[in-house]
Parts: structure tokens; sequence; C-alpha cells
């Protein structure tokens, strides 16, 4: 493991973890439309025309190794802008892979409900407590799921990895494609620079979800700003949600970097760029 990683590590062990800046409120979110808030990293709430729906939970102040009573791993930079508890009920949670940055087990025991579907990437539903949710599926890329809720989710190629340990090569990882009524939503979990967006493009998408962050040195497993924004245009997409950014220090990068490139990548389209701090809120109708 890299020596900043262990440098991290030790500057944890002793700080705090501050609160955002910006704090959504969900419960003023209409039934009608598309409704976003980003959590931090990966974890997006969205509800489309009514349907709840959470994207990779991360919601501990620590992501690693799960030993029940603490995590022991990478603290958080700042903390997430809403609780477990605070969360509206959820209908449909989507784990893009298996990496701990992106399934949290202690978040995800906190999420069960005989309310709530699961969607998974293949080879990785064993790693939760399947019996506690309404349902669990795992989903691989071209294949697509119905959700009781009634949202059809997608399972799209991306370039990345999805081992959780060294030596659990045979889990999956993949995004999606949410779809409900005439909203269509792109989660694209992690991905590297790829041409799977383009070739599998459905039509206009209304927001993209897009990884910009840990590209330094990872820009092998991990796109880059310019190449999150290309992405999601030849996905056509009309908004740009960043993700995977400011959140825990996994590279190299400056902590405001990926998102000062997306926005100059954008250029006068900046405004299509929405929701990039923790806690703000986005809303279509």
């Amino acid at each position: 493991m890299p020596a900043f990683f262990w440098r991290q590590l030790r500057e944890d062990l002793t700080r705090a973890v501050p609160p955002p800046g910006l704090r959504p409120d969900p419960s003023r979110w209409p039934n009608q439309g598309l409704h976003a808030a980003w959590l931090g990293h990966s974890t997006v709430l969205v509800k489309i025309d009514g349907v709840t729906i959470l994207t990779d939970p991360v919601l501990q102040d620590c992501v690693g190794v799960d030993l029940r009573v603490a995590t022991v791993g990478m603290k958080r930079l700042v903390g997430p802008a809403l609780l477990a508890a605070e969360l509206p009920p959820v209908d449909l949670i989507l784990s893009s892979h298996a990496h701990m940055d992106h399934l949290d087990l202690a978040t995800m025991r906190s999420l069960e409900s005989p309310h709530t579907e699961v969607v998974m990437a293949l080879s990785t539903a064993d790693l939760i407590r399947s019996t506690r949710y309404r349902a669990v599926a795992e989903v691989g890329w071209g294949e697509a799921y119905r959700a009781a809720c009634g949202a059809v989710v997608r399972g799209l190629e991306v370039k990345h990895w999805g081992a959780r340990m060294r030596t659990d090569t045979h889990r999956g990882y993949g995004g999606y494609l949410i779809e409900h009524g005439r909203w269509r939503v792109l989660f694209a979990g992690d991905t590297a620079d790829t041409d799977a967006f383009r070739r599998q493009r459905r039509g206009d998408t209304h927001l993209a979800l897009m990884p910009v962050g840990a590209y330094d040195p990872w820009i092998y497993a991990h796109c880059n700003p310019e190449q999150a924004w290309r992405m999601a245009n030849e996905f056509a997409a009309e908004y740009v949600l960043p993700i995977h950014h400011s959140t825990f220090q996994l590279s190299r990068e400056p902590r405001t970097e990926p998102v000062e490139r997306l926005l100059a990548a954008a250029g006068s389209q900046a405004s299509r760029v929405v929701a990039y701090e923790i806690g703000a809120e986005f809303h279509l109708r």
C-alpha cells in the first residue's frame, strides 16, 4: 500500500470530522419531478416521481475493515450531509461494486428494511444480510431489473474492478441507468476512461452521477474530470452531478481540483454541473 495511505491513517487517529456546510431537506421534495442531493463521496439521495433511491451508501465516519463494533480504515474529510436515521424511507439502494468506500457494511446494516430493495453488482450480495431487505438482485452488464417501486435498473459496462480484498477477484462491478416514468438517471459508479458510455447510450439522460476524483495516481481505474465530462456528454446527459471527490483522501490531487477542472472542462456550459458541494440539492421538473 502506498506510503501516503499509512500517513493518512496515522493522522486520522486524532482528527475530528467536521460537518458539511450544507444540509439537504428531502422532506420538502415533492412527489413529482427529479430531485437529488449529494451526501458525500458516491452517495446520492435521488427521488424520481416519488420513488426514493440511494446510491453506494457510505454514511459512517470511516471506511475499511468492518469489525461490527467499529470500522478500521480511512476517515472522512467531511461528515455526510445526512445520517442513515435522517433519511426518508428508501425504496431502492444501488451498489456499484464491493470496494470499501462504496459498499460500507455498517451503513448497509443501518438501512435494512422490509420496504427496501437492493440492486448490486454480480457476486456481491453475499456481503450483506440479504434476507433483511425486501429483495436483493444482482444485475450484470446489459441486464435489467424492474423493482417493486416501478423503476427499471439497467446494468452498464464501466472500466474498473470489483474485488473487495485482493483475492476475491470474482466480484463484479458496473454502473446503472435508472428509468422511471419519463426520467432517466445515470449512476456511473467508479470508472476509468472508456467508450462504453457512448456505446450504451439509450436516448437522452436527465442527470448523470459521474466520478471525477482519485485519478492521481490511479488514472487506470478512475477517470479525470475532463474524461468524466466527455463520457457524460457521450451518454447524452443534460446535467452532471460529480461524485467520488472531496470526501476521503484517496489520492494525491488537491481536494478542490476535481470540481475546478470539471467546471473548466464544461466552460460556457458550467451551469450543467450541479450539486458539487456536499449537501447541495438539485431539482428538475
